[in-house]
């Protein structure tokens, strides 16, 4: 059974990621990490369908989830996802969403995905993917969200630690945008026999959702989202602050075209 260590950050992403795994066979390893963010609803919402998984008996054998506390990082970076400005609304555009960006965060997850990677490789040295979330639509917004960057980023690894060959990235999502990881979400869910609307209520993409945790519809992250459920014609099973599905298609849309 192949093994795989997951950023899993409870967003729609990683949350399809991890069905993609899960539909392969893998024994897979989820890190969830806190690290101040403002939108800290989706590690509620990653707990609920860990636990949602882990009731189906052929999956809750090869899944395993912690969280991370690394919330220092909120007092120590000047970002709006960290509570310091507001998050932008519109499209999901680098212009617009540059004041989102949290500095260095795929490295700092990646660094400690590599780390419980080969401390559960161990002694047996056995082969071991990480596993990112991050998608085409990420490029021009996020600089770690670049291939190039990856490619580097585990270069340094494999230098920096012993007996790393047996660790490697896998990042399936690379060149396919949020359409195209609904439609393998689907796919997972169809093959292990799990309800998708329950899991993607359980998700959380908004940067900046209400008290009730329910998303903006406004925000870039919402936006992209939306767009996707559009193109495939399906409902987000999601809470939304409106709660008028065709209203918010209707918002989405009007901003695509501008």
């Amino acid at each position: 059974m192949k093994k795989s260590v997951i950023s899993l950050s409870g967003g729609m992403d990683s949350t399809s990621l991890l069905l993609h795994l899960l539909a392969k066979g893998d024994e897979v390893f989820a890190l969830s990490f806190n690290y101040g963010q403002r939108h800290s609803v989706e590690l509620d919402r990653v707990k609920k369908n860990i636990e949602y998984l882990s009731a189906n008996s052929k999956i809750s054998k090869r899944l395993h989830h912690k969280i991370v506390d690394i919330s220092f990082i909120g007092d120590l970076y000047d970002c709006a996802l960290l509570g310091k400005g507001e998050i932008p609304e519109g499209h999901y555009s680098q212009e617009n969403q540059k004041q989102t960006v949290v500095y260095n965060r795929n490295a700092i997850f990646s660094s400690i995905v590599f780390g419980y990677a080969l401390s559960i490789s161990g002694k047996n040295k056995e082969e071991i993917d990480i596993c990112l979330g991050v998608h085409a639509g990420d490029f021009s917004v996020y600089p770690d969200c670049r291939e190039e960057f990856f490619i580097a980023i585990e270069n340094a690894f494999k230098l920096g630690n012993w007996d790393s060959e047996v660790i490697n990235n896998y990042l399936p999502y690379l060149n396919i945008n949020k359409e195209g990881i609904l439609k393998d979400a689907i796919k997972s869910c169809t093959k292990l026999n799990l309800n998708f609307n329950i899991i993607f209520k359980n998700t959380n993409t908004c940067y900046k959702p209400n008290k009730k945790g329910e998303s903006c519809g406004k925000c870039g992250s919402c936006s992209e989202r939306i767009e996707a459920f559009i193109n495939l014609d399906l409902k987000d099973p999601v809470k939304y602050v409106e709660k008028d599905w065709n209203k918010i298609k209707k918002h989405t849309l009007s901003i695509l075209k501008k």
